[in-house]
């Protein structure tokens, strides 16, 4: 019977491929049935272990890192090497991390929240898998309005049930853009973006990360002192489109990976459908009815709050206009800067053509016209120099629009136009003439994002040291850059939002919009919109007298707005109860209530913030801080410093500087306390350790004179007797 069961165990081990294990079993004494029963317990309860191999199209096993540290990553690589040509992007777009980070972002702007990593359902890792497989295999297509890889978490429509004539609707009208068309858009801006923003100029400031209109501002009341002529140039209508070849050859410069380059132009030929319902018809006038206040879903984004919705209504006009190629979405306005640096890259060229030093000129004399010369603490002074003077240019470049200053005659300025004209025609098939590039001078004013660009002739007293040591004041006379807001602008701004009326004289409106929110509600909506426009104003001269202006209309507005709804009759019978700034309530209860104060102290008053700013005292000044020349976003600071710190180059150069300066790292310090302790068995002081490296290395160096002398005396010695014994023999 044992020797039965030997036999099976024999041929159940034989067939599980256990090699090892039937040898021992073949060599083990049959005749024994105490040894065999053992051994079949030992065979039987011994479970062997399948590892199974790890599923290629399981999406937890793609996520093998951070799609942030992916992107850190390309963010690393491409400003490490800014001018090489890339050529494999496609192992990017593989990434699965990429696209989950993505989706994450899509869902954040769809939904309004934030989904993480651990929350994204498994099922939605699969339809994302299989958008990105699609996407590689070049089965996707944009504008798909029924066939989905992927849908949007709030999207609880189930296509296949729905009826004829719903899904017309849906085939022929607009629609926003598919949810998954967004990942893929995501996934290519996040690709791009680190290659191009390496490498483009420091001339443009939208659409650009760390770069926004403050930054411009700023640019210009540092750089364009001095200037007399500006050329001011509305390319804006680039923003609207291009043809599809200028685009591909543009973005073709730096990235030569052709899945990447098709999906582009894959976005910008599929064509957009556009049309609306029941176009052509005459609508039935219906009454208006009472429409109910709709509550929002948990899933559903939030509106605009109205102090944010006002606010982008005060939009500069170089800021209302935002690409939209096609269905590029998100890459619209970083191809639309892609396109236009080939503009600033020529006006580079042209600015170091034009440039034109003077010996005469005590500011701009330097051969390059890149050193800092003159006051570095008010660069924005730029004395006279008579005739004789240095012939400059710069140049900037906000979304679609361009300002150049020059410094030198008005027929230097009339030939760049010319210039520019042709260059616009030849590269972007763009027909501008000398209405669309005005010249203007500097007396008449420039506007450029809301301001207005003037000059202050102002008369400082210069002091300097002449010869001899003697301090010599003298009245010098030169010209201020002046960055002021421009009040017509801000009075068109409001009358667009219906707040005033009237030009000469104008007249606060009462917001109706907040009628039905409390007085503290509206109050905080007022000041977060006023804190906005302090900010927005930040850098510019007359930024007390422009936000108390604002306060001023806005301050009329609610007061205008509290009288009709609390019956009050007139702006002073508001003031009046509700104080200057409006933080006393104006709706007390009847009979014998207590105090405002008292209900306050108890919390059964909400507290009503007063307006802010109704003082001009109460506005800040304006933010003259100094703008450095070689001004870069912290991110790219950051990025520049890490990559010069990864250099071993950097390393080896820190320890020959400290060598040669004689200084000792915190690194070696620690290591020459810890091999004395060990050695010494005591503890020494910095200054005496530092001694004893410097005596030790001294020795060492003795050691090595000494050794190299007798080396020497040596050689000379057996060249003396081999020359004795070389005579001998002669």
């Amino acid at each position: 019977m044992y020797r039965r069961l030997t036999i099976v165990t024999h041929r159940v081990i034989a067939n599980s491929n256990h090699v090892s294990t039937t040898s021992y079993y073949n060599q083990s004494n049959q005749l024994n049935p105490r040894s065999n029963g053992f051994l079949l317990v030992r065979l039987f309860s011994f479970s062997p272990v399948h590892r199974r191999a790890p599923d290629p199209d399981d999406p937890a096993n793609l996520m093998k890192e951070d799609g942030v540290s992916v992107c850190s990553q390309m963010w690393i690589e491409n400003f490490r090497e800014p001018d090489r040509i890339v050529t494999n992007l496609t192992s990017y777009l593989r990434r699965f991390e990429l696209w989950v980070l993505a989706y994450q972002k899509v869902c954040a702007d769809d939904i309004g929240t934030y989904m993480p990593r651990s929350a994204v359902q498994k099922s939605a890792l699969e339809d994302l898998l299989a958008l990105r497989n699609a996407v590689l295999d070049n089965r996707f297509k944009y504008g798909s309005r029924l066939q989905f890889f992927i849908k949007s978490p709030r999207d609880k429509i189930e296509y296949e049930s729905l009826s004829k004539r719903k899904i017309k609707a849906i085939l022929t009208t607009t629609q926003p853009a598919p949810f998954q068309d967004k990942i893929v858009q995501e996934v290519l801006f996040m690709i791009l973006e680190p290659i191009y923003e390496a490498r483009f100029l420091q001339k443009s400031y939208a659409f650009r990360p760390g770069r926004n209109a403050h930054t411009a501002l700023r640019v210009i009341r540092r750089n364009f002192a001095g200037y007399l002529w500006y050329i001011k140039g509305d390319l804006s209508t680039v923003l609207d489109g291009l043809k599809v070849g200028l685009v591909i050859s543009a973005l073709m410069r730096d990235v030569r990976d052709m899945k990447v380059i098709d999906l582009v132009k894959l976005a910008l030929v599929t064509p957009v459908i556009t049309s609306r319902p029941d176009e052509g018809e005459k609508k039935k006038k219906t009454k208006r009815k009472y429409q109910k206040k709709r509550v929002l879903a948990d899933d559903e984004p939030k509106p605009d709050p109205y102090w944010l919705e006002t606010f982008f209504g005060f939009a500069p006009e170089e800021a209302e206009k935002l690409p939209s190629w096609g269905h590029c979405g998100i890459l619209s306005p970083l191809l639309a800067n892609i396109c236009l640096d080939e503009l600033d890259r020529w006006m580079e060229g042209k600015i170091k053509e034009f440039y034109r030093p003077s010996k005469s000129d005590v500011i701009w004399n330097c051969p390059e016209g890149e050193a800092e010369q003159g006051n570095t603490s008010w660069p924005e002074f730029v004395p006279t120099s008579g005739p004789d003077k240095t012939r400059k240019m710069d140049y900037v470049r906000y979304g679609g629009h361009i300002l150049i200053g020059v410094r030198g005659p008005r027929a230097d300025a009339a030939t760049l136009r010319k210039q520019l004209i042709e260059f616009v025609d030849q590269r972007y098939m763009l027909k501008l003439d000398n209405e669309s590039l005005p010249i203007e001078h500097i007396t008449k004013g420039i506007m450029f994002l809301d301001h207005v660009l003037c000059r202050r002739v102002v008369y400082p007293t210069l002091r300097y040291t002449a010869t001899g040591g003697k301090i010599i004041s003298e009245k010098g006379v030169g010209t201020l850059l002046s960055v002021t807001a421009s009040l017509k602008q801000c009075i068109k701004q409001f009358r667009k939002l219906s707040f005033i009326k009237g030009d000469r004289d104008p007249d606060p409106q009462p917001c109706f919009r907040m009628f039905h929110a409390t007085q503290a509600h509206t109050n905080a909506q007022m000041n977060k919109l006023l804190a906005t426009m302090a900010e927005w104003y930040r850098y510019a001269d007359n930024r007390k007298k422009i936000v108390n202006f604002c306060s001023y209309i806005l301050r009329g507005s609610l007061a205008k707005l509290y009288a009709a709804k609390y019956k009050l009759r007139s702006r002073a019978k508001v003031y009046t109860i509700g104080s200057r700034n409006l933080s006393r309530p104006l709706k007390e209860k009847k009979g014998q209530s207590p105090d405002y104060q008292n209900l306050l102290r108890m919390g059964l008053a909400e507290s009503i913030d007063g307006l802010l700013y109704t003082r001009m005292s109460l506005v800040p000044e304006a933010d003259y801080t100094p703008f450095p020349s070689n001004w870069k976003p912290d991110h790219e600071k950051a990025l520049l410093e890490y990559i010069r710190l990864d250099d071993p180059k950097t390393m080896e150069d820190q320890q020959s500087c400290i060598r040669e300066q004689g200084l000792v790292s915190p690194q070696d310090y620690i290591s020459m306390l810890v091999w004395n302790y060990k050695r010494n068995a005591i503890a020494m002081d910095q200054l005496s350790l530092f001694k004893s490296s410097v005596n030790k290395l001294e020795k060492d160096e003795q050691l090595l004179l000494d050794s190299n002398h007798e080396n020497t005396d040596h050689k000379t010695k057996e060249e003396e007797a081999s020359e004795g014994l070389h005579a001998a023999r002669m």
